[in-house]
């Protein structure tokens, strides 16, 4: 589950239903030779799977227009950004509240120029309390819906389930588990493997990858974490760099490896490594590189989201942590029906990863959870056994990739 994930939804639905993004009627399209797909991404994890889909999309339908909202890796595969995706990327209650209206614009102006554009198919990739609002309006227009990153109904919110399914034409998932559960409820659903797994078998070896990044060998390494979102480097920021202070100062020889997706939230980081006077602290900041850094890495702090699950089939023993502001964290633990937030803990069903969340995640807890770690060799031997079964069990099925099952939507859709 990812923690964050947000829970503004009710504000969000109540806007939808006073109309701001039904207004108008898609005229019937003329038959056309290219295809005009929509794909919108409300995150960094989503442009991430988002890219791997557009390049698989681009493979089998050469002649297609691909639009929509995503980040950088989505433009660099050939998507044509109609909007900034960090308009989008807000988590938390009080957080999404803030930045509600611009984001509604957005999604009315998104709906107004898809009945324009006169799409042929729309993906919404994870972002559910944005993406399953519009893919209701166009499927009820005749378009097909595909929602991309099943809604953690199994963790919480499970009466959402009755809205995916007015909503969605065919759902792909991540877990194995997910496509019987939406089965039942009603919803179309395919199991198609996480890309993280493709990516996992590619990457390089660690010594490699350390060789890459210019670290030492004998070197003690440690990978920072911080989100990919503004907001989260401001809630961790200090506690990560006071951590840092605390670990090196019983282990030297530890380097800190700290990737980010964003200019902006690395100039952020280093604002707060100057305000600490932390600039003696062995931080290694990089621009991206957030798997290799894992790779490298014995042991990492990471924030709660997908970046748990790329540390596992990095093979990285990890530490999760999050926190949010006091009544968004409150309410998640009212609504959560699952006692862990780690992807990892809770796909293998055990607490694979210590988690250290919101009045826990103090730099001397953390420093210690790392340290314990880090002492124990035979301890990250056995985890990284764990992670190679969560990595069997998340990859691809044959002939079940996530480009195959929605060009076949397209094929179909051609063919009536």
């Amino acid at each position: 589950m990812r923690i964050g994930e947000t829970i503004a939804s009710t504000a969000v639905r109540a806007a939808s239903a006073a109309g701001d993004i039904d207004a108008g009627k898609v005229i019937p399209a003329p038959e056309r030779s290219r295809l005009r797909i929509c794909l919108v991404a409300g995150e960094p994890s989503g442009d991430t799977l988002g890219a791997e889909l557009l390049k698989g999309l681009r493979e089998r339908l050469p002649g297609a227009r691909f639009v929509g909202i995503g980040g950088p890796k989505m433009v660099s595969a050939g998507l044509e950004g109609w909007y900034p995706q960090e308009a989008l990327a807000v988590r938390g209650l009080v957080e999404v509240l803030r930045h509600l209206r611009p984001i509604l614009k957005i999604r009315s102006g998104l709906v107004a120029r898809l009945a324009r554009e006169r799409v042929d198919l729309y993906v919404g990739i994870d972002a559910p309390d944005f993406n399953l609002p519009v893919e209701r309006t166009l499927r009820r227009r005749g378009v097909p819906t595909v929602h991309y990153v099943g809604p953690t109904i199994w963790a919480w919110r499970p009466g959402r389930v009755k809205r995916i399914r007015a909503a969605v034409s065919h759902l792909l998932v991540l877990f194995p588990f997910e496509e019987p559960i939406f089965r039942r409820a009603g919803v179309t659903a395919s199991f198609v493997g996480h890309p993280l797994v493709r990516e996992a078998d590619a990457a390089a070896s660690r010594i490699e990858t350390r060789q890459e990044l210019r670290v030492g060998q004998m070197d003690a390494v440690v990978a920072l974490l911080p989100g990919s979102r503004g907001g989260e480097i401001e809630r961790m920021a200090q506690v990560l760099i006071e951590t840092a202070r605390r670990v090196h100062a019983q282990r030297p020889e530890c380097v800190f490896l700290v990737p980010f997706v964003t200019r902006e939230t690395r100039a952020a980081f280093e604002a707060c490594v100057w305000k600490l006077d932390a600039r003696d602290l062995p931080l290694r900041l990089l621009f991206g590189h957030a798997r290799q850094a894992l790779a490298a890495a014995d042991v990492a702090i990471v924030t709660s989201g997908t970046a748990t699950l790329e540390a596992a089939l990095a093979g990285c023993a990890t530490v999760v942590s999050y926190r949010l502001s006091a009544f968004t964290y409150w309410l998640v633990k009212r609504l959560a029906t699952v006692r862990a937030v780690g992807l990892p803990n809770l796909l293998l069903g055990e607490f694979v990863m210590p988690e250290l969340l919101q009045g826990e995640a103090t730099p001397d807890n953390l420093a210690q959870a790392t340290l314990n770690l880090l002492d124990e060799p035979t301890l990250r031997a056995r985890l990284g056994r764990r992670f190679a079964v969560l990595r069997e069990m998340l990859r691809e099925p044959p002939g079940g990739a996530a480009a195959d099952v929605v060009a076949g939507l397209l094929g179909a859709r051609r063919s009536a």
